[in-house]
Formats: C-alpha cells, structure tokens, sequence
C-alpha cells in the first residue's frame, strides 16, 4: 500500500487528548497511520511513497453532514420564504413525484460535488431511488450513511412495496463501496407514517441490525397534530412504537419539552441538528443547550438544498455557535470547539460511525480536509478552532481525502465531472418543471 507523509502542517484533531497539533501525519492505504509532533522522522521520511508539504494549511477531519436529501440540490430557489407544511405538500412533493431515477442521480451528483468541496466527506441521505445514490457515493469516494425514506400516506399494498424496497436497499448496499456505504431504516416522519407502518420499520431494523432514522418535532403544528391524531406528543408516540429499541438518529427535534429531552438522552438518541432550514421555514430553534447538558449526542444537517440553500456546513457550525448564544442570552452556551464537534466528532458519533471517522487519529480512516490559511480569515494566527467557526467557510477547503484517497486537489474535482453534472442537473430541472 502507497504511503503519505504530510509534513509541517497544522492539525486540528477533534481528539481530546491532543487537540491541535503541528507536525506530520502519514496515510497508508484508507487508515492514518501515524502522526506526531514536530518534523517527521527519518523512518517516516523513507517510508512515504508520496509527500505533501503541509505549510500554509490546516488539517482538520472531514465533515459529516447528518441529515439531508441530496436530490433535492436539483429544487434549489423553487420555493422559498413559505412554512413548512406549504412548502412540503404544495410544492416540494408534487415536483419530486416526477422524479426519475435519473433525477435522482444527477440531484445527488451536484450534492456530492458542492459538499466534496466545502470540506464535507461524510452525509445521510434520505430519499427515493437509492440505488443510485450508492452508486454516485461509490463513484464520488465520499462516505455515505443511507436510507430509503418511506412516507406511509398510501395504500397498504404501496406500503409494502416501500418496504420492501427499503429493506432490500439496505441489505445489498450496507458495507458497499469497500466499506465507505452504511445503511438505516427510515420511516418518513410520525405525521406521515401510520404507526403500524413505523412498527414495521422497526422490526426490520431488528431483523437487519441496523439503526433507525426519521424527522422528529420539526414543527409545533406537527407536534399538535400528533397529540390530536395519538393522544401523545412525537417523543412518546415513536417511543411506544419501538423506534428507539434501536440505535436512532432523529432529524430536527426542535420542539421538546424537559421529559422528552430527558427520554432521548436515556434512550441513548442522537439529534441532528438543522438550524438553517429550521431557521429558513420558520420551524424554530432546537434547544440544543439543554440536550448538551442532557449527554444526548449532538451533530449538524443542512437538511436539502430546497430548504437551506446550501451545502456548506461550515455555516452550519457557525449558526450553531452563534444561534444558542442570541437566544438564551449566555454567550457561553454552544462554543466554538462544541460547534466544531458537532461537525466532526459528534456528527460522525450520531451517524454510528465512532471509532472510524471523525478524528484525526491513528487507526481511524484517512477522511480529512486542508484549508488554506493564506487569507485574511485567518489573521492573525491566533485561536485556529476560533477561525474555523466564526470565520472560516467551505471555500476555504482547498484538499479532501477520504479513505486515504484524495477528492479535491488544488479546489480540483478529482473524481466528479462538475461541468456535465452542471449541465445535466440543470436539464432534469428543465424538465421537472416542464
């Protein structure tokens, strides 16, 4: 296996036991496999079958985006400034029930490409067509945590279908791309997912061993109408229905109260927190102080493009910081190394994938960004966690390797071919809107 020695560059680890660090780092094969303080030694020197001069960059491990809707890239500016009910069942749902599997491969293909360079390496999607979202993940040499989302307003015998597509998607593609493809259950959300549909999501869970994952309290409306339709709030409903028996991700939980914070820290639960898109629909602000201080596992989504406008989580992680301190008064609520957990360590925890992305540490995958620090963002060098969240964004990244294999080069797309995928994602868009 070919080995890359990274010299004098600047190391944000996300590894509490070394958090920033300037040195070197060698890569053999898809894993880091060494790294210290200082310059490299002479061992490491002969080893390395290909060096890059780290001076002038900040190496940080990449992002991992916990929630979202890749295809959706294709939708963006369609249907802004609307709630979120409007927005969904007016709007966004009758433009993707004419999505074609094609749609889908090119909506996700103009994802990948726009998070590859904003520094992120790691996404769940949720969505339809998900063959051909594996096949633009193994493609891109991006990492991806995928579900077939299942919305279960329609006939039983459609349920079954959805099911059943969900469950053979995730069963032929958990472990594809040489390891860089996982797979969730995934129903919708509790307002669109009859429970005895949810109930059998959950027990193909058990059957597959997989985690599960839905939106969750996106809306007080949402909430509402699950007390009206359950008699319970969303927390409690997907509670007795078994969803957190298993390992859980839920997307949004913007609207809880102390008990149900205090049942999802129990449950072991993990948040994917979208501030933006909650922001953009107006769905709220997550109270994400209190399920810090709860221990539930906190990580960041942009949620789709439709709703965002972007992909950048670097924004993500700057909102995060700074929405808490507005709301609560107590600039002291999410700091900027909490925020850049979120997006790193936290994210790659929540998504089940702790232990194997997230840090800069030996053993773990080569996933990992370089950002140029030869701007004005990053002077004077002063606190490097400061810059990368208050000042920093995703046009900074300049380099991205996942699994010790590199994706961007010089802001070069090494994998994706930008130029078609601009041209056929704006086709199907053409198309879509007829």
């Amino acid at each position: 296996m070919r080995r890359l020695l990274i010299e004098g560059g600047t190391f944000v680890t996300m590894d509490d036991s070394r958090p920033i660090m300037k040195g070197w780092m060698a890569v053999e094969g898809t894993q880091i496999a060494a790294m210290g303080e200082g310059e490299a030694p002479e061992s490491e020197v002969r080893a390395a079958a290909e060096t890059f001069k780290g001076e002038g960059f900040l190496f940080l491990p990449g992002l991992v985006n916990s929630h979202g809707h890749a295809a959706m890239s294709l939708l963006r500016g369609l249907a802004d400034d609307l709630v979120l009910q409007d927005w969904l069942q007016n709007h966004m749902w009758p433009m993707e029930a004419r999505f074609t599997s094609d749609d889908v491969y090119w909506g996700t293909s103009l994802a990948a490409a726009e998070m590859i360079r904003t520094g992120t390496t790691t996404f769940v999607d949720m969505y339809d067509h998900m063959n051909r979202v594996g096949e633009v993940v193994d493609s891109s040499g991006m990492r991806g945590v995928l579900t077939r989302g299942a919305i279960g307003l329609c006939p039983e015998d459609v349920q079954r279908e959805k099911l059943r597509d969900a469950v053979t998607f995730a069963k032929e593609w958990n472990g594809a791309a040489n390891g860089r493809i996982t797979t969730m259950m995934c129903p919708h959300a509790p307002y669109t997912c009859p429970p005895g549909f949810i109930e059998k999501f959950v027990e193909a869970a058990h059957e597959l061993n997989l985690p599960m994952h839905t939106h969750m309290s996106e809306t007080a409306a949402e909430v509402e109408q699950n007390v009206r339709d359950y008699g319970v709030r969303p927390v409690e409903h997907l509670d007795k229905l078994g969803l957190f028996s298993r390992p859980a991700l839920v997307a949004h939980a913007v609207h809880l109260t102390d008990e149900e914070i205090a049942l999802l820290a129990e449950r072991g639960v993990a948040v994917s927190h979208n501030p933006v898109s909650n922001l953009k629909l107006a769905s709220g602000v997550a109270r994400v102080p209190e399920l810090l201080k709860a221990g539930v596992t906190v990580s960041l989504g942009t949620d789709s493009v439709a709703s965002n406008n972007n992909l950048d989580l670097f924004e993500e992680i700057r909102m995060a910081a700074l929405l808490h301190k507005g709301v609560s008064g107590d600039p002291t609520v999410v700091p900027a190394t909490e925020a850049l957990r979120m997006g790193t360590s936290q994210g790659a925890k929540s998504v089940f994938l702790d232990g194997v992305t997230g840090v800069l540490k030996p053993g773990l995958k080569a996933d990992f960004i370089a950002m140029s620090t030869a701007n004005t963002r990053f002077v004077p060098r002063t606190d490097y966690v400061s810059h990368l969240v208050y000042s920093a964004s995703g046009m900074d990244v300049t380099h991205v390797w996942v699994d010790g294999k590199q994706l961007l080069r010089n802001g070069e797309l090494l994998t994706l071919d930008e130029e078609r995928i601009r041209a056929e994602a704006q086709r199907c868009f053409e198309r879509l809107r007829g």
